[in-house]
């Protein structure tokens, strides 16, 4: 299932924010998103990909994108 949302996320940052795929995926793998994606206890993992998108732009947005 993660696998799923985080293939999505990325494909979501390459269309809706015109990243090249090394970005989109270095953005998506250094979010604290996809820390929680990874997390069960979160939930995430049962979220929708478009639900977990709009937290990760919110990040994004917000430049609180760890490394």
């Amino acid at each position: 299932m993660t696998e799923g949302i985080t293939s999505d996320l990325i494909q979501l940052l390459m269309d809706r924010e015109h990243q090249t795929l090394p970005l989109a995926v270095e953005a998506v793998y250094g979010s604290n998103i996809y820390s929680a994606l990874m997390r069960p206890a979160s939930g995430l993992y049962a979220q929708s990909s478009g639900y977990v998108f709009s937290l990760l732009e919110h990040e994004l947005s917000t430049n609180k994108l760890t490394h």
